[in-house]
């Protein structure tokens, strides 16, 4: 996965929608039918602002800006070569289940699907074009003076425009396909949501039926070395249900579908032993690197988005449990089951074969990421809006407020890039160099 200042690939996000976000109408919305236990604190004013989301999503914003800027310095949370998960790797889901938290107050009553469904699209559409923007290259680097893409190679997708798949993916789902029934029980919360639940279950099996299904043929590709010289590699395939970097069904889509060079040019398998000689940092290539090492590569692809777009239904199915469920203790039990549940499930994947792996968005990688962020919510939760532990967290809920800002000010280098073009004299003496950021 690409970092966040080089194409980003943990990305944040205020919530894509403009309707307040997230509001805890009645200390988490419908009554479940139920009176409320007597240790019960009594419910927030109507319209408040439900903290403990704020806070996490000022966490991770907080998390991905640190394991961006200290991740090559140690390589230990930097994102994952390739299998296995890191502190890194967890930052992207995180954003994508609070997405699909929100979503669920977002569009909490609809009383006109029509025009819901042309605000997501909107907002989404927003989204997905300040992505391509920020993420495909136009604005220049912080030690290139330059800007501007040739569109021929900008980079199609990236974390904004996934999450804007996601989002609008998942709006539509909570706009359309929700039960109408009022009773909340033990398993009503399920019936009533059985078609989203049936959405997601599709996807995974779309997703895993390509992945190990699909034929990856041999193919070639075209490279611009550093002395100009233009090399023609080819990467031998001729399997089916790889899931290495270089014939793997992923990439072979985004390939045919997004075309390579609208792809990612800094893959994260970059980092392997098999592509570098210092890895798990890069460098030189061996001199028997395999021949997919530099072709592009996008962790934000076509058919991965079908795993991230389940990790912000989940989200959804969380935020379902603060609409319907009042009690703070009801509430915590019915989050850190199903979350315990994949996290467990999401490691026995792992071990009999189906390995974590963020490039891929693999399902053992859904369902630990998503799982840990259901349970970190629920902590979260029980700090803040049970035992009101917010002013020390005010820093994070501020943040969390102002995600999408602070993305694009610091995450995608636009603060730096501002401060970096103005100098004395030489490009190379400028306020950056002064303060030992750059020059």
């Amino acid at each position: 996965m690409a970092t966040a200042k080089s194409v980003v690939d943990s990305a944040p996000l205020d919530d894509p929608n403009d309707g307040g976000g997230h509001r805890d109408i009645e200390a988490g919305g419908a009554a479940s039918g139920r009176a409320p236990a007597t240790t019960t604190p009594p419910p927030r004013p109507r319209g408040q602002r439900l903290a403990s989301l704020d806070v996490f999503r000022g966490i991770t914003v907080v998390l991905m800006v640190i394991v961006d800027d200290v991740g090559g310095l140690v390589p230990a949370i930097s994102h994952s070569p390739w299998d296995g998960a890191t502190l890194a790797d967890f930052v992207f889901p995180f954003f994508l289940f609070i997405v699909g938290v929100s979503l669920a107050f977002a569009f909490k009553r609809v009383p006109n699907r029509a025009l819901a469904t042309k605000k997501a699209m909107i907002r989404a559409s927003k989204l997905f074009l300040l992505g391509l923007i920020l993420q495909g290259g136009f604005f220049h680097s912080i030690h290139d003076l330059t800007y501007g893409v040739d569109v021929r190679e900008i980079r199609l997708m990236g974390v904004l425009q996934r999450i804007a798949i996601a989002y609008l993916a998942v709006a539509l789902c909570e706009i359309w396909l929700r039960g109408g029934a009022s009773d909340i029980g033990a398993y009503a919360l399920i019936r009533r949501y059985r078609h989203q639940l049936f959405v997601g279950l599709v996807l995974t099996v779309t997703y895993m039926t390509f992945l190990y299904g699909m034929y990856v043929p041999d193919w070639e590709y075209v490279i611009t070395s550093p002395d100009n010289t233009i090399k023609h590699l080819t990467v031998k395939c001729a399997v089916r249900g790889d899931t290495g970097p270089g014939c793997n069904a992923v990439g072979m889509i985004d390939r045919r579908v997004l075309r390579i060079q609208h792809l990612y040019m800094r893959p994260v398998y970059l980092r392997t032993a098999q592509c570098s000689i210092n890895t798990p940092r890069n460098g030189p290539l061996p001199p028997d690197a395999p021949t997919w090492c530099e072709a592009p590569f996008d962790p934000e692809g076509v058919l991965s988005s079908l795993m991230a777009i389940v990790t912000c239904l989940i989200g959804l199915q969380i935020g379902h449990v603060l609409v319907h469920f009042k009690e703070h203790g009801e509430r915590i039990v019915r989050w850190s089951i199903p979350s315990l549940s994949l996290l467990i499930l999401g490691f026995l994947l792992d071990l009999f074969g189906l390995h974590l792996n963020k490039s891929l968005y693999s399902l053992s990688y859904t369902c630990v990421t998503t799982g840990a962020a259901g349970l970190l919510f629920a902590g979260i939760y029980l700090l803040v809006d049970v035992y009101a532990f917010k002013k020390p967290l005010f820093p994070m809920e501020w943040v969390g407020k102002h995600a999408l800002m602070i993305f694009v000010l610091v995450a995608c280098n636009i603060a730096p890039i501002l401060v970096h073009g103005f100098h004395w004299r030489e490009p190379q003496n400028n306020l950056l160099k002064f303060i030992g950021i750059g020059g």
